[in-house]
């Protein structure tokens, strides 16, 4: 008896990262349906401007023409409260995330765990976007940038139009894979 033979065609090896994540992107309506992971409620924020005083209170600046924000709600005696945020700011295929921002304040059992759920709720949504290089400041969330893929990579990379903005270090990730380079990101 012979082997049956895959009808599947042969993968383009000359494809960049880029359009291959293009052509598995999520529609933007299937990257912003909410969530929810232990109890916590994650969906985009109707205004951004709601996450504000979390990023002015843990002093993270805040981007400066916001084209996604996500908040986390915790569910509270009288209703739910907004415990934490992501949001960035987009030019081009490049994407900047500030945040995310976690109140400590809230009595939450993981809050790694739930900038890590805003980090990959962003991800999804800048990718939806068309965002081909997502960039990050470091913020001490190490754990979380390495888990998804984020590299860190040369302050120059950050193109001019996202620059400036305060923070030291700098990640980027470009399809959750740490096998691009430098000169494949300037290409795009």
């Amino acid at each position: 008896m012979g082997r049956s033979r895959s009808r599947r065609p042969a993968p383009d090896l000359h494809a960049s990262s880029s359009e291959t994540a293009r052509s598995s992107a999520p529609s933007l309506a299937a990257a912003t349906l909410p969530r929810v992971w232990q109890g916590i409620g994650y969906r985009p924020l109707p205004d951004s401007a709601a996450a504000r005083p979390l990023f002015d209170f843990a002093a993270v600046p805040w981007p400066a023409a916001p084209v996604l924000a996500w908040g986390a709600y915790a569910a509270g005696a009288r209703a739910e409260r907004l415990v934490a945020a992501v949001a960035g700011e987009q030019h081009g295929r490049d994407l900047l995330l500030s945040g995310p921002v976690v109140s400590t304040d809230e009595g939450l059992t993981d809050p790694l765990e739930v900038a890590a759920q805003l980090v990959a709720a962003g991800l999804d949504h800048a990718v939806a976007l068309g965002a081909t290089t997502v960039f990050a400041r470091p913020q001490g969330l190490d754990r979380v940038w390495v888990r998804f893929g984020f590299i860190p990579v040369p302050e120059v990379t950050l193109p001019a139009q996202l620059a400036g903005r305060a923070g030291v270090g700098l990640y980027a990730w470009r399809g959750g894979s740490a096998l691009w380079t430098l000169r494949e990101a300037a290409e795009n």
